[in-house]
């Protein structure tokens, strides 16, 4: 087994660096990394469904989705990651159990009582601190995992407080649960990095045969590629949501009430209807036109809004009032 130390703490490298281990690797690996803030949704999840957009935008947390299913998790220095890619010796290509024992039996070791429970979480006294997901490629299987150590908390529950009601989709629903940070239970006081190197050395001792291995700078540049090329990019991270409808009802002092309806396909907004008792002395039919195969995102449909004039279209309604109102 390779041990693979990763010291960047930027989620689009991180989250790229998965995939290219994964399948580039012949060698089982292990890894442990952090990210800066950021939101690391599921791959089959409608990104703007699961996070708190104006939060988001105004505390510059980064938004990425990973290869794996499952729901959406905060990330921050205080959470510590962990992946496995094995190639199994069995059939059982999906067992959380295996792959989480290791962090139970180093918890216990340190006198935490934690535990496996339901479909893929950690506990301790009935608390989650470790989410689990899964990917399978060919014959090779990808498990990671968060591990709540000293993350902030208040900042994981703003920035996934989303409106659900806003939207109408197929995608996976991120199951929100009560959380805990690790470092409340133990009984020394150690930093992340500490609590890391003992992770790291538990792996190593139960398994004799491992290497550490530092990424090659061919490997950063592979991997700097499928950042650019995918991770960072819009289009993975929000417009490969599944088709969604998005519903949103704005009252304003000026204008009255207005519903904004989109029908969204592949992050692009294929219908826009506008509902409501505002008034105007142009038609909005005329926007809703305009915005028609616009990408959903903020910069797309600013451009598009701000070039109308939009008081003659929603009387005493400012482009600033109207915007959010897409999201």
């Amino acid at each position: 087994m390779l041990i693979i130390r990763r010291n960047t703490t930027d989620p689009f490298f991180n989250l790229a660096a998965e995939e290219y281990i994964l399948k580039n690797f012949d060698e089982d690996t292990f890894a442990l990394w952090r990210n800066d803030k950021s939101i690391i949704v599921g791959k089959h999840q409608n990104t703007l469904a699961e996070i708190h957009q104006d939060y988001v935008q105004e505390n510059d947390i980064k938004v990425v989705r990973r290869l794996s299913g499952g729901g959406a998790v905060f990330h921050d220095l205080g959470n510590l990651n962990f992946t496995f890619t094995q190639t199994p010796k069995d059939e059982n290509l999906i067992n959380f159990q295996k792959y989480t024992q290791p962090i139970l039996d180093v918890l216990q070791l340190m006198g935490v009582n934690a535990k496996f429970e339901g479909r893929n979480d950690l506990t301790i006294d009935g608390r989650k601190f470790s989410g689990n997901a899964m990917h399978i490629w060919k014959n090779k299987v990808l498990h990671h995992g968060t591990l709540l150590f000293s993350a902030q908390i208040p900042d994981l529950s703003d920035a996934l407080n989303v409106e659900l009601s806003k939207f109408t989709d197929k995608a996976v629903k991120s199951v929100r649960s009560r959380v805990t940070n690790i470092r409340e239970h133990l009984k020394e006081d150690i930093n992340v990095i500490q609590f890391a190197d003992r992770i790291e050395r538990f792996i190593v001792e139960q398994n004799p045969e491992s290497t550490l291995y530092e990424l090659t700078q061919e490997d950063i540049r592979n991997i700097n590629e499928l950042r650019e090329s995918k991770y960072a990019t819009w289009g993975w991270n929000f417009g490969y949501s599944p088709r969604y409808n998005f519903r949103k009802v704005m009252r304003t002092a000026g204008s009255g009430t207005i519903e904004i309806n989109l029908d969204v396909h592949d992050g692009v907004i294929q219908q826009v209807k506008f509902y409501g008792d505002y008034f105007g002395i142009q038609d909005s039919e005329e926007i809703e036109k305009a915005l028609t195969g616009t990408d959903h995102r903020v910069e797309s449909v600013t451009q598009v809004i701000k070039s109308f004039n939009l008081s003659n279209y929603f009387a005493n309604l400012s482009p600033e009032e109207f915007i959010p109102g897409f999201f």
